[in-house]
């Protein structure tokens, strides 16, 4: 059985571009085919959650090798596109702490759905706990209005 949502999507404007790539990489470092955010649509610190997109096309490093003939989104970069969506809000909470915001581990990770080529990808991230040495934050993701996984990510600075 699918967890709660951690927010309601329907009532997110995914199509606002709140920050755009170029804001992202300000915060995040991964670059070429490892970005795996579109664009935040909504950051909400009060509320402790970001909402982010990654539009999925067909000309991508995994679609030729994950699974020929049927290309599927790897579960792996779907968590790391949550991770990064989690660095993003760590950072936007903690802006002065210019640490790199990595892994540090992964609970409670379920797939629920296929992701494909041309789908658009809706992340979600929302904190659970921040301290100086980690940050937890619950997350899922969404096709439509599918949800396609979720999990627990918690990030270190370094």
């Amino acid at each position: 059985m699918p967890r709660e949502l951690l927010v309601d999507i329907s009532k997110v404007d995914i199509t606002r571009q709140a920050y755009s790539i170029d804001e992202i990489r300000k915060f995040n470092p991964q670059r070429f085919e490892m970005e795996q955010l579109t664009y935040i649509a909504e950051t909400n610190l009060d509320e402790g959650y970001s909402v982010a997109v990654r539009k999925l096309g067909a000309d991508e490093f995994w679609c030729r090798g994950h699974i020929p003939g049927r290309p599927l989104f790897p579960g792996v970069l779907m968590v790391e596109a949550a991770a990064q969506l989690c660095s993003f809000h760590y950072h936007k909470v903690l802006s002065d702490d210019t640490r790199f915001f990595g892994f540090g581990g992964i609970d409670a990770v379920k797939f629920r759905g296929e992701v494909k080529p041309g789908d658009t990808l809706v992340l979600v991230a929302k904190m659970v706990e921040l301290r100086s040495r980690r940050a937890v934050f619950d997350t899922q993701g969404f096709i439509g209005d599918s949800l396609v996984f979720q999990g627990r990510i918690t990030g270190m600075p370094m």
